[in-house]
């Protein structure tokens, strides 16, 4: 199957005049979650991290320490098995044209890893879905937590927001990173399966406007409690058109997430700042309320682990390597 799917991508390669593709594992949200799983299906591992490069006669999947056996035992019928420091070694592959999905990159990525000793041509048609795109996605409607949980309203932390905007002589700040909308509008989805990211994008501008890229289904509960209003919901695709309709001026983005996709679209009309995301340093500063939480859901963890020690020493009797 894997092998079949190999062919079927290097046929694409004379159309899109490129000697190469690199699928990564993240998703369009950088997430190692990825509801579209695209390495697995090209490379056949299952791993949460891991670049594979295909080439005209040779693959390789670049993972770090912990997958080295993993990977081998998965994928190198197929695939020659590296470690991931070595995927911008010039002594691999050189010379070539390299095609890549720009919704899954960074341009720090590509810049770093593949423009070295390569050219990269962007492909907004992702090619691994072009040939098998039988992903199942979830459109769980994102949920809104109460202020008495979070100990502030996103309306005062809205507020910081566009203080920042103006104190770094902007226009507007581009969200890219879904847990920070999550930090901000104080919601929360169910994305991933292990924490409650929710995938969306926000927009907020030095005039408090708020626009949340996400899908119509995601965000009806945030509209029904006018969190967001409905023509403030922008779907993905139509993220061209928003952009269009916003005035000129200066965006600050970061570069650690916001996809080179989104940062060809905002420069197009925007000065654009890359700076760090304000919101990484604003909650990592705790309020009294999130301070009284965290030592909450410590006591909750601590009794489970201890419950947990007392059944294998004491209660289990079978024998556990």
């Amino acid at each position: 199957m894997i092998k079949k799917r190999l062919i079927q991508l290097r046929k694409k390669f004379d159309k899109f005049g490129i000697d190469g593709y690199v699928i990564p594992k993240n998703d369009e949200f950088f997430s190692e979650y990825s509801q579209k799983d695209r390495l697995k299906t090209i490379t056949n591992f299952t791993g949460s991290a891991g670049i594979a490069v295909i080439l005209r006669n040779k693959n390789y999947l670049f993972v770090d320490g912990r997958y080295t056996i993993q990977a081998q035992l998965e994928s190198s019928k197929e695939f020659e098995i590296a470690n991931i420091e070595k995927i911008n070694d010039c002594n691999l592959f050189r010379n070539l044209i390299i095609g890549l999905d720009p919704k899954l990159f960074t341009s720090i990525q590509i810049k770093k890893i593949f423009n070295r000793c390569n050219k990269v041509k962007e492909i907004e048609l992702n090619l691994v879905d072009n040939i098998y795109n039988r992903h199942k996605s979830h459109s769980k409607p994102f949920f809104s937590l109460n202020e008495n949980t979070v100990g502030e309203s996103h309306l005062i932390k809205i507020k910081k927001i566009v203080n920042l905007i103006k104190k770094n002589n902007s226009n507007y700040l581009f969200i890219s990173a879904p847990e920070n909308v999550a930090w901000l509008l104080n919601i929360r989805g169910y994305d991933n399966p292990n924490s409650p990211i929710p995938n969306c994008r926000l927009i907020v501008s030095d005039k408090k406007e708020i626009f949340l890229i996400s899908e119509k289904n995601k965000a009806k509960n945030l509209i029904k409690i006018k969190k967001v209003k409905k023509t403030s919901v922008i779907l993905p695709e139509k993220f061209n058109l928003l952009i269009n309709k916003l005035k000129k001026g200066k965006i600050i983005i970061d570069g650690k997430t916001c996809s080179l996709f989104y940062e060809n679209i905002l420069r197009k009309k925007f000065l654009v700042l890359n700076k760090e995301d304000p919101i990484y340093l604003m909650k990592s500063i705790k309020n009294k309320l999130e301070i009284k939480n965290m030592i909450n859901s410590h006591i909750y963890d601590g009794v489970a682990l201890t419950k947990f020690l007392y059944w294998i020493k004491k209660v289990n009797k079978k024998n556990i390597n």
